[in-house]
């Protein structure tokens, strides 16, 4: 009895209703909840019927020809989630919602995964769940690979799920608790003698072209996520939270990467204090921008700031930290493009490239990486120098055809409510970036050239990020719960960035 009230109480909890519940005026859900009909058309379009999978790509006419015939472990996690918040918006009603993650769940079951790790290859065909070989696109050899960060994201799906569909929990937690995260742990990635490593990019079962490293039977990739500020930080709390990697590993990813001029060929030179915690020695470098101190990324995008917050209440759970890094860090963002770049839109991401492909965007002010990543089509950059080390190099003139992702903005709502809004609604109203699946993937804005078609990772982004403003922050309530909780809250806590309490 005391199980059947206990889901009795969770349904009551999760009921549309109670998650539709705002203080805000009813225009600003109402522009909100459109945006999340419309994405979530796209979502379904996107789905083969048969296996439950989306695929990874549609174009802007949702036509199921032109549904792409390759998938991700992140896609389908995207897929979970969103299902998850299309319910809750009481776009779909709970049978619908239920039968979908169900049948995503059984399929999930089905797929090859490496046996000893429990882990999902990153790339499968939607339509038969077959792991590729070949690449659709180009007939080119496909070297089956185990993404440490694309399985963060399916594993983070899989935990929403297990707390918000009962019904599943049981499937979740199979698929979740045979995943072993340990798997891609260095422990001696920073020396022999550091007290914490890092994640491993990922690895192959068998020996693919080009640099790897060979151990445990598989050969591993020889790049490491060796930056605290990116998006395989939820790989990295998953691990933390289930026993499989030693907490101190969080403090063995860099902040900013030494302020030594062995370091002098990024960027930016930081500035900051040396701690401990943990028995870790951590440099809390920061950057500077438009007078904003903040922990920079690898490209200055969005995705790498606060996808991860979509799922961890970072700012609150860690308030000398997070707290004080995300708002500065979506200004910056705002700056660059109303300001430095003078585009009249922001919000810089990877995405598609509106001129055909895929691109990594950013606004390389916020970034370490001196290639890029770039706010524009022509590769505009920025150097500030490293002091003494190295002079800056030249500033930029102009910018060119800045990238804007609707994405992006979707992440920034929580810091700059207001600004995401406007931002959406004159992206919406000046370019034809707007489809029946809601805001296609990015716009030129000095080209008026949109990439014509919907991506699912970016739109789960905007799902999540709509579900946590409109439900009561559905997807971090149901990702927290446990012992993400336990162990992942004091843990963050601990942490001080040298950012200046002025921005708090």
């Amino acid at each position: 009895m005391r199980i059947v009230a206990l889901l009795a109480a969770v349904a009551l909890f999760f009921t549309p209703t109670a998650a539709l519940a705002s203080d805000r005026p009813a225009p600003y859900h109402g522009v909100l909840h459109s945006y999340a009909v419309d994405t979530w058309r796209s979502f379904t379009a996107m789905v083969d019927p048969g296996t439950g999978l989306p695929a990874d790509n549609i174009g802007g006419d949702l036509a199921p020809a032109s549904r792409s015939k390759y998938t991700s472990p992140t896609n389908i996690g995207g897929y979970l989630w969103s299902t998850v918040v299309a319910r809750e918006l009481g776009i779909i009603g709970r049978r619908e919602a239920s039968t979908r993650i169900g049948s995503t769940l059984d399929t999930l079951a089905r797929l090859p995964r490496h046996t000893a790790t429990g882990m999902f290859f990153n790339w499968y065909d939607p339509a038969t769940g077959e792991v590729l070989r070949i690449w659709p696109e180009d007939g080119s050899p496909v070297y089956p690979f185990l993404s440490s960060v694309d399985n963060g994201w399916l594993a983070a799906a899989l935990m929403v799920v297990r707390t918000s569909e009962p019904p599943a929990r049981s499937k979740a937690e199979k698929l979740l608790y045979g995943m072993n995260f340990g798997f891609y742990y260095d422990p001696k990635s920073r020396g022999e003698d550091f007290p914490a490593g890092q994640l491993r990019g990922g690895f192959w079962p068998e020996k693919p072209p080009g640099c790897s490293v060979a151990d445990k039977d598989v050969y591993y990739t020889c790049n490491h996520y060796d930056i605290l500020n990116t998006e395989p930080r939820i790989a990295s709390y998953i691990g933390i939270a289930l026993g499989q990697i030693p907490r101190e590993h969080y403090f063995g990813t860099y902040r900013t990467f030494p302020d030594t001029c062995d370091w002098a060929w990024l960027k930016q030179k930081p500035t900051g204090v040396r701690r401990t915690y943990l028995g870790v020695p951590v440099f809390e470098g920061v950057y500077s921008y438009r007078g904003k101190q903040f922990v920079p990324t690898w490209g200055g995008d969005m995705f790498e700031a606060l996808m991860p917050a979509l799922f961890v209440p970072e700012e609150r759970w860690a308030p000398r930290s997070w707290g004080r890094n995300h708002g500065p860090y979506v200004q910056g963002q705002i700056e660059h493009g109303l300001t430095e770049a003078k585009y009249g839109y922001w919000g810089f991401s990877p995405a598609s490239n509106p001129f055909g492909g895929y691109n990594a965007y950013g606004a390389p002010p916020l970034g370490m990486d001196p290639n890029g990543y770039p706010s524009d089509i022509e590769g505009t950059k920025v150097d500030y120098g490293f002091g003494d080390c190295r002079p800056p190099g030249p500033a930029p003139t102009k910018w060119g055809d800045g990238v804007v992702t609707p994405h992006a903005v979707f992440l920034a709502l929580p810091y700059a409510e207001q600004a995401a809004l406007s931002n959406l609604a004159k992206l919406k109203r000046d370019f034809a970036v707007y489809g029946p699946g809601g805001f296609k993937d990015s716009v030129a804005v000095r080209s008026g050239k949109v990439a014509d078609r919907y991506l699912s990772l970016d739109q789960a982004m905007v799902l999540g990020a709509i579900g946590n403003d409109l439900a009561g922050e559905v997807i971090r309530t149901a990702f927290s719960r446990g012992e993400i909780e336990r162990t992942i809250r004091p843990l963050l806590a601990i942490e001080e960035f040298a950012i200046g309490r002025q921005q708090q």
